[in-house]
């Protein structure tokens, strides 16, 4: 036996590295100086750690590692969540709203665009005409606030402005009086002949003529029949069917067929006709025939009984 061995007197050689070996894990250490085993075990749940060896280091460049199997098993707490998310303000949930409005608005109006009948049936030329026509309404509009404004700053300065308000009194009593039928009119515009081939008008195809007319910028109109008088048409005329046929304007039994003058831009109103779908081709439809005639000079002569007021008043 060694020196070393005496020293130690258990046989075994004092280990001079930095771990010593171990037997078995079912075979104690005979050295009676020996550590227990159970309380040089690390505890659970603990990190395994190795021993420095002689530079201050871990064995083999090791790091201390942690045996999450025993973590688990002893039920350690979880890592604390990662933090919520802040809420959205009211004002992106706003914004995301009008937007959300705003895409909906658009679709419909797409939508509405695309399904109209009457625009995807009429042809280029027709949809032409219809442009220049809103065009033509859109200058003759503009020039009647021109014509207004020249009115106001007549009547705003000093001497002139009371014969200026005479004047313009005077003519917005002759336009008005042309709008209510109680005063003739005469220019340009159109006249249209409607006939049932053989068969009873309704009046709903008359009455839808005249709101074309009156779309496409109608100013003045009367009917006429093959029997009776003419009418004046304004804003308060109706029409019903008459028995046994025939047609009846404001209490006036009229017979087929009619014919309707208008005071107007003629191309404007024939196009406003003649829309595919339209009145025209309702009564083609039906049997009947629609002609028209233009006139450089369409005399609406028919009167209408001035209209009595029983309820309302001018403000004051």
């Amino acid at each position: 036996m060694s020196d070393e061995q005496s020293d130690t007197g258990t046989g075994w050689p004092e280990p001079t590295g930095p771990s010593r070996p171990t037997g078995p894990a079912a075979e104690p250490d005979p050295r009676p100086d020996a550590p227990d085993p159970d309380e040089t075990a690390p505890l659970r749940g603990e990190p395994r750690r190795e021993e420095p060896g002689p530079d201050g280091g871990l064995p083999d460049g090791g790091e201390a590692t942690v045996d999450l199997t025993r973590q688990a098993a002893a039920g350690d707490e979880a890592p604390p969540a990662a933090p919520a998310k802040k809420r959205m303000s009211s004002a992106s949930v706003m914004i995301a709203v009008l937007l959300a409005l705003l895409g909906f608005t658009l679709v419909v109006q797409l939508k509405t665009t695309s399904t109209d009948p009457t625009l995807s049936a009429a042809r280029q030329e027709d949809l032409v005409r219809i442009l220049s026509d809103l065009d033509a309404r859109e200058n003759r509009l503009r020039q009647d606030i021109a014509e207004l404004e020249e009115s106001q700053r007549q009547l705003a300065s000093g001497a002139q402005g009371r014969e200026a308000a005479l004047e313009e009194a005077a003519r917005r009593a002759d336009e008005l009086g042309i709008l209510a039928g109680t005063l003739p009119a005469t220019g340009p515009g159109l006249t249209v002949r409607i006939s049932g081939g053989g068969k009873s008008i309704p009046a709903s195809r008359i009455l839808d003529a005249v709101q074309e007319l009156r779309g496409a910028g109608a100013e003045a109109m009367q009917i006429s029949g093959g029997v009776g008088s003419p009418a004046r048409i304004i804003a308060s005329t109706y029409f019903l069917d008459g028995e046994g046929g025939g047609l009846v304007v404001d209490g006036r039994r009229m017979t087929g067929p009619y014919s309707i003058t208008v005071i107007g831009d003629p191309a404007t109103m024939r196009t406003a006709l003649n829309i595919p779908g339209g009145v025209a081709a309702s009564i083609r439809g039906d049997g009947g025939n629609v002609s028209f005639e233009d006139r450089e000079v369409a005399e609406v002569s028919a009167l209408h009984e001035p209209i009595t007021l029983e309820h309302a008043r001018p403000v004051s």
